[in-house]
């Protein structure tokens, strides 16, 4: 498949009118028009005018309508074949289950932490997430989960959206939670506050076109932030997930190496960093059926981020991180 994408094909066309010569009987260009004609020429502008005004109106209303109804949490249907209590693990906050008694377990954590970098240590449960996609190798990782029973946490780019959101609605029906990584994959500390906003937006945007619920996770590309980047955060009500655990497969180092990288830093609480997207994802497709075996192996249950501050969120005044490296 062709990694260069043609950004062109959302433009309209721009067809030139051809002039049309005058009817019979009309004046000519220039000409004076007589009291009554030009009375009624002023009648039929005004009332194109007024629909195109109107018609304005009725767009930006459905707009708002969408924005409204997409921001709300839709609940996502269960992986086939898993019990009733891995079902409920998978679902994403605010659909049921998951939600509990103590309601929103991201909007919980935000209330004390702008960020975390792993959940709790007090459990046995451990979070898969995935970088850059969707992309074309997106529907092989999904494919593994599915048939491991595994729900994972995806931050996509807002621009990818465009030509893999179907992988998206996959995530969403699997019950795995997605998160915004901007629009276009940019290091946000090197944008200015508007920038940033931009970014965040229209990732956000972008995630809720493709049919998933607003975003309420967001994790920086290659994890770079500052002061600016948080306060962004908090206005759109985001809560930045940095990682634990980074197996550096963007490198392509082999599959027995991100393995061997994935299970070194297995903890309870812990955040895995890999990815979907961005490249040749073959090897880290290829490791994924044995890290869900041998983390589980070792008694390690595997949820989505959501889940995993539900059960066991992150301790409070915890000093915030620099930018971190990494993609």
């Amino acid at each position: 498949m062709s990694r260069s994408w043609k950004w062109d094909f959302e433009e309209p066309s721009r067809v030139r009118a051809t002039p049309q010569p005058p009817a019979p009987g009309a004046p000519a260009p220039g000409a004076p028009v007589p009291d009554e004609p030009r009375a009624a020429a002023l009648a039929a502008t005004f009332r194109r005018r007024r629909g195109a005004a109107a018609l304005v109106f009725v767009l930006i209303l459905v707009a708002a309508l969408v924005s409204l109804l997409g921001s709300s949490h839709r609940a996502a249907a269960p992986r086939a074949g898993t019990s009733a209590a891995a079902n409920a693990a998978a679902l994403p906050p605010g659909s049921g289950a998951s939600a509990g008694a103590s309601g929103d377990p991201v909007k919980a954590v935000l209330s004390y932490t702008p960020f975390l970098v792993a959940g709790g240590a007090h459990g046995r449960e451990v979070a898969l997430t995935f970088d850059d996609g969707p992309g074309p190798y997106t529907p092989e990782v999904l494919s593994v989960l599915e048939r491991s029973h595994a729900p994972a946490t995806f931050f996509a780019i807002g621009k990818m959206e465009r030509y893999f959101s179907a992988s998206t609605a996959r995530e969403v029906q699997d019950g795995d939670a997605v998160g915004d990584h901007t629009q276009s994959h940019l290091a946000l500390a090197t944008l200015s506050a508007h920038e940033q906003r931009e970014q965040l937006f229209e990732g956000i945007a972008r995630v809720e076109i493709a049919g998933a619920p607003r975003p309420e996770l967001f994790r920086p590309p290659y994890g770079s932030f500052n002061a600016t980047t948080l306060a962004e955060l908090h206005s759109l009500g985001l809560l930045m997930v940095l990682w634990s655990v980074d197996t550096n497969d963007y490198l392509q180092p082999g599959a027995p190496v991100i393995v061997e990288r994935a299970l070194a830093g297995a903890r309870p609480g812990a955040i895995i960093l890999m990815h979907d997207g961005g490249g040749n994802r073959a090897q880290t497709i290829a490791a994924l059926p044995q890290i869900i075996h041998d983390l589980r192996a070792r008694g390690y249950a595997l949820v989505t981020v959501p889940r995993l501050l539900r059960d066991d969120p992150p301790a409070a005044g915890l000093p915030i991180p620099h930018s971190l490296a990494g993609d």
